[in-house]
């Protein structure tokens, strides 16, 4: 009798071991890898370097300067150097009286001329508008800037609220796969009550059908993480890689 109860004491051990190993293996298969995301500044400073509205702001803001620079170097363009070659021949003509004389003397010679200088001009419309010219440069140059940091902040916020979207989407991910593999522990255990009779169709339908429930909110809390986290890349500019599992 001691015998018998020992062996049925040792296979009700056995028995519970193998229905926490299988819970414990549910529990593994069907909970996700964990992402660890990078901090969220490094995450803005790269969307905002990969953004092609920003870049073309940055530019734009770029070449508003150097314009900036050419009206106030204008002034230059009203000095300058000028000097002229020429080299032939130089035909010179004379005609004098001297008593009742007339001569007529005619001379060709060859040579070289030449003559170098330096002009300024002062031209009105210049002088007047030069200032008003410099000045609305540097007002375009502004608004290029602050164009610039509006589009930089719409990134920030957009970075912010997709971070925090995909973190809480990974947050209820991991709760619908701890719920699922709960679930199916208890789906498993239902299925042998089932086969020895020990509970009805009705209860097991009824546990079946909220095992299905809970395996489409995970499915739909996959889907979720997956949309958040493309977007969250998209935004950034590369992608984010899996580093932790669990």
């Amino acid at each position: 009798m001691k015998n018998i109860s020992k062996i049925i004491f040792f296979i009700i051990i056995n028995f519970c071991l193998i229905q926490v190993t299988t819970a414990q293996t549910s529990e593994i298969k069907s909970k996700p890898r964990e992402i660890l995301f990078p901090p969220l500044e490094e995450l803005i400073e790269a969307a905002i370097k990969n953004n092609p509205a920003v870049k073309f702001r940055i530019s734009t803001m770029e070449a508003k300067e150097s314009l900036v620079k050419s009206e106030r170097n204008y002034w230059t363009r009203n000095f300058g150097l000028q000097a002229d070659f020429t080299y032939g021949n130089i035909n010179n003509s004379s005609y004098s009286i001297e008593a009742e004389d007339s001569n007529l003397l005619s001379t060709s010679t060859t040579q070289l001329n030449y003559g170098a200088g330096v002009y300024m001009k002062f031209p009105i419309f210049d002088i007047i508008n030069r200032k008003a010219q410099i000045k609305q440069a540097e007002l375009e140059v502004d608004q290029a800037k602050n164009m610039a940091e509006s589009q930089k902040n719409e990134i920030r916020e957009l970075v912010i609220k997709q971070y925090q979207e995909a973190i809480l989407k990974q947050k209820l991910l991991n709760i619908k796969s701890h719920n699922l593999g709960n679930a199916r522990v208890n789906m498993e255990m239902v299925e042998k009550e089932f086969r020895n009779g020990v509970i009805a169709v009705s209860e097991y339908v009824r546990i079946s059908d909220i095992t299905s429930k809970i395996e489409v909110e995970y499915e739909t809390a996959k889907s979720d993480f997956f949309l958040a986290k493309k977007l969250l890349e998209n935004t950034i500019g590369f992608t984010i890689g899996k580093t932790n599992s669990n």
